[in-house]
């Protein structure tokens, strides 16, 4: 039986708000009241609806990235399980993205969440925390231009499949960064 936690609690039940009421109309009475918790309970754990959806986004690609390397898992699937987790989330992310905005704007949130994740993975390669600054511009020129991309998809009524947006990313990827993406780098030239 898997457990959830209260992070989780919450995130669902202000996912279940999310589906039926603009985002910045909901408040954290209505979070809270919608999975039986109190708003002191939601304020031990966030610090405001805006740092839920942060959690919510960032422990969601957290999860994705954690399986690259294992079982033969490449960023290939990563970006296909990402452009198949907004696909199946595109009410909520579309609801996000267009009901937030200034310093927490959900759009701020995704590209800031997935250059750190990128930057983590590229980090974990390199065995070292530095990036040399080309690396990192690289990845923040991926990273925001694919985010982009997803909110065009997105917000255009994603006419594309999971599979097609994936393999765009996947042909977008700078090749600098491929030899820190791809364990079999030099055996995939």
């Amino acid at each position: 039986m898997i457990r959830q936690t209260t992070k989780d609690i919450l995130a669902e039940s202000f996912l279940e708000l999310a589906e039926k009421k603009r985002i910045d109309k909901i408040t954290i009475t209505e979070i809270t009241n919608n999975c039986s918790m109190s708003q002191p309970t939601f304020y031990n754990h966030f610090k405001d609806k805006y740092d839920l959806i942060v959690w919510i986004h960032t422990s969601r690609v957290e999860k994705i990235m954690a399986k690259i390397g294992a079982k033969d898992y490449i960023w290939k699937d990563t970006l296909l399980e990402g452009a198949k987790y907004y696909y199946q989330n595109k009410n909520y992310i579309a609801n996000a993205l267009k009901h937030t905005g200034g310093q927490d704007s959900f759009i701020n949130y995704v590209r800031h969440t997935n250059v750190e994740v990128l930057v983590k993975e590229v980090r974990k390669k390199i065995m070292t925390e530095y990036i040399p600054e080309e690396i990192y511009g690289m990845i923040k020129v991926y990273v925001y231009g694919t985010v982009q991309y997803m909110l065009e998809w997105l917000l255009n009524g994603a006419k594309q499949s999971p599979e097609e947006v994936s393999l765009i990313w996947e042909k977008s990827l700078p090749e600098p960064l491929k030899q820190y993406l791809y364990p079999d780098y030099k055996n995939i030239l």
